[in-house]
């Protein structure tokens, strides 16, 4: 690059701070006007710098910023693998079709084997089980940790289980202790969706360290963004090369892109039933996709890394405001309780209405939002209940009670670092003055 090229740059980015503060001034905020929104991205100029630098760099596809954030990502996790794609449902989806390999032998999952899951979660948890062909057996949840009671393992248990796949809800840990006893007893595949979870630990250390992978959403309401984007990360170099191959149209090749010949014989592979010689970069060994994300997805996410630790604190902090401020109503309300032996790294403040309050949950939320207070459901609620998973194949475990639950009853509030004291503080006068209204 010339120097003058590099002047202009230099340039460029005082002008983008600059246009930062122009265009993203900080607003007052006032009660009962002002949305408080569940969620939302948080950024200040050195996002817009990075993303207009790897604009500039016009390397459409990954580049030296997704290496740079893999390597930065995995280590943040203690892990050495960290492998960028387009979405958290697309990590989902890689994580799980990815033990499909026959090279995995005996321990590749296959149509008819058996996952065990929850229902009361997020769809992509769940979706890729039945994308690959494969039963999804459905386990009930504990009230207020929102999720897997595990209690029901070895009911979930049969000779067709072969993986757990679980996300740790709005970034409360799952009972990892039990959960990786039972996997490790029984021989299974775990992967652990984290995409709610960023920095959330169990006995001090990190979720996604527990299982066989772990998958992270970079969506904007998630604890780091890159508008769109998720990660695949584990500690096997034999899964690392598995996930590379179906994230990139399923070739057996494993060089960068516009990188070539890295494994040194580029032109002396036999493989499949090709000549001997032909282009390893056109070697195809599994049916895969193209799930890469661009370089300038990960070069806001570098900006946002630098920023993780305090997006996690904050999201405790404001939990802890919120716990305080609306313990007085427990006679309405369950409040959320954090997993034995774990820290959350919360996504959002969950609350379940009780059975014989004086409202509904529906009457509720529609107060809150239209005082301005945002709220969303436990994602799916209970999945098997929704109109697409109507005739999916799977398999129950009890009655999932308390599934049903969460989907009549509960519902969660936003506590992302975007949001001021000003803001907590309203929504808990607004809670206040909402049980007042119904009770009287």
């Amino acid at each position: 690059m010339t120097d003058r090229a590099n002047e202009l740059r230099a340039r460029i980015r005082d002008l983008v701070a600059e246009y930062f503060d122009a265009a993203f001034a900080s607003h007052e905020f006032i009660p009962g006007e002002t949305s408080v929104p569940v969620s939302g991205r948080v950024f200040d100029a050195a996002e817009l710098q990075h993303l207009v630098d790897a604009s500039l760099d016009f390397w459409l596809t990954t580049g030296r910023f997704a290496a740079q954030f893999e390597d930065e990502f995995a280590a943040f996790f203690g892990l050495r693998h960290g492998l960028l794609v387009n979405s958290g449902s697309s990590a989902n989806l890689l994580a799980l079709t990815s033990l499909t390999s026959p090279t995995l032998g005996e321990r590749a999952l296959r149509p008819g084997d058996e996952v065990i899951t929850v229902a009361a979660g997020f769809p992509t948890t769940v979706n890729p089980i039945v994308q690959n062909q494969m039963v999804p057996v459905f386990v009930d949840v504990t009230i207020p940790t929102y999720n897997i009671d595990t209690s029901q393992l070895e009911a979930a248990l049969s000779p067709r289980t072969r993986a757990v796949m679980l996300a740790h809800t709005l970034g409360n840990p799952f009972d990892l202790a039990t959960v990786s006893a039972f996997v490790k007893q029984h021989n299974l595949w775990l992967i652990e969706d984290c995409c709610d979870a960023v920095g959330a630990t169990y006995k001090g250390r990190h979720v996604g360290t527990f299982g066989d992978f772990a998958t992270v959403s970079f969506y904007p309401a998630h604890h780091i963004t890159m508008g769109e984007g998720g990660c695949i990360l584990t500690d096997r170099p034999a899964l690392k090369k598995l996930v590379e191959s179906f994230r990139d149209w399923g070739r057996d090749c494993w060089c960068d892109p516009g990188k070539e010949n890295t494994c040194g014989k580029r032109f002396d592979w036999q493989l499949g039933g090709l000549p001997h010689g032909y282009d390893h970069k056109y070697i195809y060994s599994h049916v895969g996709y193209n799930l890469k994300l661009t370089d300038m997805q990960a070069a806001v996410g570098v900006a946002q890394l630098r920023k993780v630790r305090d997006f996690i604190e904050t999201r405790r902090r404001n939990f802890q405001n919120l716990f305080q401020g609306l313990t007085d109503l427990q006679e309405f309300f369950v409040l959320p309780e954090a997993t034995d032996l774990s820290e959350p790294s919360w996504f959002g403040f969950p609350l379940s209405v009780r059975p014989d309050a004086p409202f509904s949950r529906d009457q509720l939320i529609r107060y809150l939002e239209e005082h301005q207070v945002r709220t969303r459901l436990v994602f799916a609620g209970n999945l098997l209940r929704q109109p697409a998973y109507r005739n999916v194949q799977s398999r129950l475990v009890g009655t999932l009670e308390k599934t049903d639950f969460v989907m009549t009853q509960s519902f969660w509030i936003g506590l992302y670092p975007g949001l001021s004291r000003e803001a907590l503080s309203y929504t808990i006068d607004t809670m206040h003055r909402a049980v007042e209204k119904f009770r009287n």
